[in-house]
């Protein structure tokens, strides 16, 4: 789809339109396995995927996921191009833009995936950068829809005020779930994000709410969600870990919450520090639905991004 008309996705509320339909897509479309193998929407498109961070869910998520839509995934390393080292940012994005139908783009600086899509012809998807995670976002609430409804206890986020809390909470706000987010002293979500996230939630008849009391923010919560406390880049950062004395997710954090409750978590974890192997290993825990989750959802958005009418089209006929 290569056109004038074209559009990105930088942070998930760039989807606030179709949000909802979005993931109803992919949830119809994960249980619909006798319509899969006939429906190529991506079918002589070629999609590159740049990664400045290494990966194990997003590349396979995306290279599979591309795969099953007939596309054509072409996986790029920062080794590999020139991108933003002897050719720059806006000169590579006009390069990739004749060769590929859409790119996504795995970085370090949210400032990397904004000034590629703007000079880009084609749809561009961030991957993450340290700003935005929407393809995590897009998958999270995926999974929570599956799982409960928003009667059934609020989002309850316990870590560090990152790029994951930050599109949780605009995908939660634009799914009308409440939210309580415990983050320590000093590591609150950006305000800018924040901002949006509770107007939008305002709209929606939800709340977001944070505190920096985890057991507070867990109380009577249908779902639970953490993060690594120490992200990718951050491992030199003296004194981070200390911040979050009693942030772990264990079995005493957790019986605070509803009986039924869901435990979610982007992944990698790091067992023993954010999580209990008691927790994240327990019957509560869809960990693992939800890293599915990311192919499905992504489905979806390059569906919708590259082929809006074949995604309308089965839109309508389910």
């Amino acid at each position: 789809m290569k056109s004038d008309e074209k559009r990105d996705l930088l942070s998930i509320d760039d989807l606030q339109d179709v949000f909802s339909d979005i993931i109803d897509w992919a949830i119809t479309y994960k249980r619909d396995t006798n319509y899969h193998s006939d429906f190529q929407p991506l079918a002589g498109m070629a999609i590159g995927s740049i990664y400045e961070k290494p990966s194990t869910r997003t590349r396979v998520s995306f290279e599979v996921g591309i795969t099953k839509l007939g596309g054509q995934p072409l996986t790029l390393s920062k080794s590999d191009i020139q991108l933003g080292s002897s050719e720059s940012v806006s000169d590579t994005a006009s390069v990739l833009s004749r060769y590929l139908d859409c790119i996504t783009y795995r970085c370090f600086g949210h400032n990397s995936v904004a000034e590629l899509a703007k000079h880009a012809t084609v749809p561009v998807i961030n991957a993450l950068s340290d700003l935005h995670h929407p393809c995590q976002a897009a998958a999270d609430l995926m999974t929570i829809r599956e799982r409960r409804k928003p009667s059934q206890g609020h989002i309850a986020w316990v870590g560090d005020g990152n790029n994951v809390l930050h599109d949780l909470m605009l995908a939660s706000a634009m799914a009308g779930y409440d939210m309580v987010y415990a983050t320590p002293e000093g590591m609150a979500p950006d305000p800018h994000v924040l901002e949006r996230a509770t107007k939008i939630a305002d709209s929606n008849g939800a709340s977001i709410r944070g505190t920096i009391d985890p057991r507070e923010a867990v109380a009577d919560s249908g779902v639970i969600y953490t993060d690594v406390f120490i992200s990718m880049g951050e491992e030199n950062l003296d004194g981070k870990a200390d911040l979050f004395s009693g942030f772990q997710v264990n079995d005493e954090l957790v019986s605070l919450a509803r009986p039924d409750y869901i435990f979610m978590h982007c992944l990698p974890a790091h067992r023993g520090d954010e999580v209990t192997d008691s927790v994240i290993d327990s019957g509560n825990s869809v960990v693992f639905d939800q890293a599915e989750n990311r192919m499905w959802a992504q489905m979806s958005i390059l569906t919708f991004l590259c082929n809006q009418q074949a995604w309308q089209t089965y839109k309508d006929l389910v």
